[in-house]
């Protein structure tokens, strides 16, 4: 397997392959707190047969510090108070390395719990590598030292999407229709902020927050979104909360575009099926027809699970965490923290940076449509015979938003 990493140490130019790996050999374990069961347990599922796949990709001579990556889940129920409990469990077990992404709500709290126990257990400290959770105030005002996100925030998608509809002239109306937590509060609240600023001659005509994972029949959201006389959907839904609503909007006869976050993710491709086609947009840092090393591991995932591999920033945090480990000679948290700060890796859609202000991923985002699978873009998810297909790409500079963050560092 090859990947490239760079970094600048001291305005010189060094290759991960020189770097000396003082660590070669040590295990380095992971463990996620995630749903595993309930309705949104699937997402989690497939989550954790990635980290488990790539955790073989990435381990020995996968990385440049040589170390041997171990991963499990532990089930939150998608609780931040199981999660509490899940974060206690692995930290007396010896993990200092964990993973969530699953609800912004969770993350929240994880982090506040991190941030404590580093404070109260120096020498064990842990550090948080978020992979889903985008919440823009986890990298703005509750920004941490400890906390590393590798997904996009919910700023940074709005950000494109805006740019996108800019370009739409037939998009007027647009709804909002969330799940009533921190991730669904942000993404009506960056919507209204960041389109209003690129198309002000677009009205809102509606916003509606659901209980989360709670709502198994979506037909009353879609009468209210047909009434409004909206032309456009947006909404920040994953899982079942996507799949039930994609689904009760075809059968509502919704025929408006609809602006998601993550139509990629399990159960949704196959809730759409032919449905939607050239009328469901996703914004990500990745998609099904990557191509390159990208498209050999997502066949050869398939292959070995007869499930689709989806979330990418599983692959950049094996990715950044064996750069930084070689970088710092260790796989001590604190000194692995400071080697990511500024760290740029060249992976699936070019270099990408860990900004050292805020602990936020710079990258390329892509809109993608669903349509019928062929061609340039062969890869259908679920089966469907359909595919996401690229129609724009952000680079890192349009994608990116200011942070707010004050950033509290340890006292070396």
């Amino acid at each position: 397997m090859k990947f490239a990493v760079k970094l600048v140490v001291g305005g010189a130019m060094v290759v991960g392959a020189g770097w000396a790996a003082a660590q070669q050999g040590e295990v380095v374990k992971i463990v996620r707190i995630d749903p595993l069961s309930g309705l949104l347990g699937p997402v989690g599922v497939n989550q954790d047969k990635s980290y488990k796949f790539f955790a073989e990709k990435f381990s020995g001579k996968g990385n440049p510090a040589g170390v041997k990556f171990e991963f499990e889940t532990i089930d939150n129920k998608l609780s931040p108070a199981e999660s509490l409990n899940a974060l206690k469990a692995a930290i007396d077990k010896g993990v200092r390395y964990v993973a969530q992404g699953n609800g912004s709500s969770v993350a929240l709290a994880l982090l506040d719990a991190i941030n404590k126990h580093n404070e109260r257990n120096p020498g064990k400290e842990v550090l948080y590598l978020n992979d889903s959770a985008v919440d823009p105030d986890l990298t703005n005002s509750k920004c941490s030292y400890w906390h590393f996100r590798f997904d996009a925030d919910t700023s940074m998608k709005m950000e494109a999407i805006a740019s996108f509809i800019k370009t739409q002239p037939d998009i007027k109306k647009i709804y909002v229709l969330g799940q009533n937590y921190s991730h669904g509060v942000q993404v009506a609240k960056y919507a209204k902020e960041t389109i209003k600023r690129q198309r002000p001659d677009i009205e809102f005509v509606g916003e509606d927050l659901h209980p989360l994972a709670q709502v198994r029949d979506f037909a009353p959201y879609i009468a209210k979104l047909k009434a409004s006389g909206a032309d456009t959907l947006i909404t920040g839904n994953w899982g079942s909360d996507l799949s039930l609503l994609v689904k009760a909007a075809n059968e509502g006869g919704f025929n408006g575009k609809i602006f998601t976050y993550y139509t990629g993710v399990t159960g949704t491709p196959a809730a759409l099926g032919t449905n939607g086609a050239g009328r469901v947009y996703q914004v990500g840092y990745a998609h099904y027809n990557m191509g390159g090393q990208m498209d050999q591991w997502m066949k050869e995932f398939k292959a070995k699970y007869n499930d689709d591999f989806y979330t990418g920033s599983i692959i950049r945090i094996y990715q950044f965490l064996g750069a930084a480990m070689a970088k710092a000679k260790s796989t001590d948290p604190v000194k692995v923290a400071a080697a990511l700060e500024g760290l740029k890796v060249n992976t699936f859609n070019g270099e990408v940076e860990m900004r050292k202000a805020d602990h936020q991923l710079q990258q390329p985002l892509y809109m993608t449509v669903w349509q019928k699978a062929g061609g340039k873009y062969p890869y259908s998810p679920e089966n469907t015979g359909m595919t996401l297909v690229p129609v724009a790409e952000y680079p890192n500079y349009v994608s990116s938003t200011p942070t707010s963050c004050q950033m509290k560092r340890p006292t070396k």
